[in-house]
C-alpha cells in the first residue's frame, strides 16, 4: 500500500516543469499524479509515476537532484465531507499529516487523497482496520518501485 513518489525541488518556471515531464513521457512514463508548490523562486515538484525506478534513472541523468519519499494514496467517494471524515481517522490515531494533495476522476464517483504522514505504516494499519481502500501500485498503474 506504500507508494513511492518522487519530489524534486525545482525552479518555478513553467519550461523546467516542461522539460522534467517530457523528458519522462519521451521515455514512455506515465504521469500518475503530479503537485506543484510553489516556495518563491523555487518550487517542489511531487509526482506518482508509472515507472519509478526508470523515472529516477531519467532525473541522474539530467542531473536533476530528487528523492523518494512514502505516501498513500486513499480512494473515498467524490461527496462533500468525505476528506474530513478520513482526516478524522487520521487524527484519532494520533498521525500527523506532512502534506496531501487530491484529484477526482471526472464522472468516476471517486476522489483520490495522496497524503504524507509521519508514520506510513501505523496510517496503513489504522486506516485498513477502518476499511479505507488504499490505492498500490497495481490500482495506480504503476510499476513495484526496486
Amino acid at each position: 500500500m506504500k507508494l513511492k513518489q518522487i519530489s524534486v525541488p525545482i525552479e518555478n518556471s513553467s519550461d523546467r516543469t516542461y522539460e522534467l515531464t517530457k523528458a519522462l513521457g519521451e521515455k514512455g512514463i506515465n504521469l500518475r499524479a503530479l503537485n506543484l508548490v510553489d516556495t518563491g523562486d523555487y518550487g517542489e515538484l511531487r509526482i506518482l509515476v508509472s515507472d519509478v525506478p526508470a523515472a529516477r534513472h531519467i532525473l541522474m541523468q539530467k542531473e536533476i537532484p530528487a528523492h523518494i519519499d512514502d505516501v498513500i494514496a486513499v480512494e473515498v467517494q467524490d461527496l462533500p465531507g468525505q476528506i474530513p471524515k478520513l482526516l478524522e481517522n487520521i487524527m484519532h490515531a494520533n498521525l500527523k499529516l506532512k502534506y496531501a494533495y487530491a484529484c477526482t476522476g471526472i464522472n468516476s464517483g471517486k476522489a483520490i487523497l495522496v497524503c504524507c504522514l509521519n508514520d506510513i505504516d501505523e496510517a496503513i494499519r489504522t486506516l485498513k482496520e477502518k476499511g479505507i481502500y488504499l490505492l498500490d501500485e497495481k490500482a495506480l498503474g504503476s510499476l513495484e518501485a526496486a
